[in-house]
């Protein structure tokens, strides 16, 4: 928290006094776009889960999006932040298919109208993550819930910011949602990209973490398979609370973390497998 120092002669004695100023709160606000992965797309066909343009395997199916939009949010007060987006932290489309590539949905073998029609069915993760962050310890705080029936556990890890690699500045700058930015470049999964931030904020951020700068926020990224672009910055009252991690959540590390999102993925790709054999049509 910021002090401002006022010193004042009282009947021949110095007094220091020290005024609080109010936590800076409020929002920043991403345009996102990212090219779609299609690795994490699977099918089942026979029975059997892989991957589209896999050997043997038919490539995406026909009108599948490449590119997917989202807006994501930096909400902060005080030392305190917590990214969110407006879409589902995470789903997967599994389409069953015969062995000549074919929707073995409506219209197929066995079609009708039941709840995977098209041959498609969609779920969600079987968790939830959130990520939170300490702005004056620079660390990154994620929160994981894992839910099982009508349980759920709730784990936290933490990790400091990553320092992006490859880090060049550039004296270019221009203005992006009202802030004089200036202009970087660094190398993220082995891609260039450009970064315009602004030292006008009084903390440190980017919505891409292996493009944090060394001081400063990022309002603007860009490379050829995805970008993010502030388009509003504003200033409002934010609960502090609202922006702190559940204090119910159970620490371990990011590699615990790691090796139960991957369970929770396993598991739910079996379950799904299960649910989509059960509902294939008999002959």
């Amino acid at each position: 928290m910021k002090q401002a120092i006022f010193t004042c002669l009282i009947t021949g004695l110095v007094a220091t006094v020290s005024v609080a100023q109010t936590p800076v709160s409020g929002k920043i606000t991403y345009e996102g776009m990212r090219q779609i992965d299609r690795s994490q797309m699977r099918m089942v066909i026979n029975g059997q889960e892989v991957r589209p343009g896999a050997p043997g395997a038919p490539d995406a199916p026909e009108g599948a999006p490449e590119v997917m939009s989202f807006t994501q949010k930096l909400v902060f007060a005080g030392t305190m932040a917590k990214e969110e987006r407006d879409r589902p932290q995470g789903g997967m489309m599994f389409r069953r298919q015969g062995a000549d590539g074919s929707p073995d949905g409506a219209g197929g073998p066995g079609g009708g109208d039941r709840p995977n029609r098209g041959g498609a069915m969609r779920a969600n993760f079987p968790f939830e993550q959130q990520t939170y962050l300490d702005l004056a310890n620079r660390q990154r705080i994620d929160v994981l819930v894992v839910k099982k029936d009508s349980a759920s556990q709730t784990y936290r890890s933490e990790k400091p910011m990553p320092a992006a690699t490859d880090w060049q500045e550039s004296e270019k700058t221009k203005k992006i949602a009202g802030y004089v930015c200036h202009k970087a470049t660094a190398t993220h999964r082995k891609l260039p990209y450009t970064i315009w931030y602004t030292t006008d904020l009084p903390f440190t951020y980017s919505p891409v973490a292996d493009l944090t700068p060394p001081k400063g926020v990022v309002l603007l990224i860009e490379s050829d398979t995805e970008s993010y672009k502030a388009t509003g910055v504003s200033m409002e009252a934010v609960a502090e609370a609202s922006v702190q991690p559940p204090k119910e959540a159970k620490a371990i590390s990011a590699d615990e973390m790691e090796q139960i999102r991957r369970k929770g993925m396993a598991d739910f790709r079996q379950k799904m497998m299960q649910n989509m054999n059960m509902s294939a049509p008999r002959n």
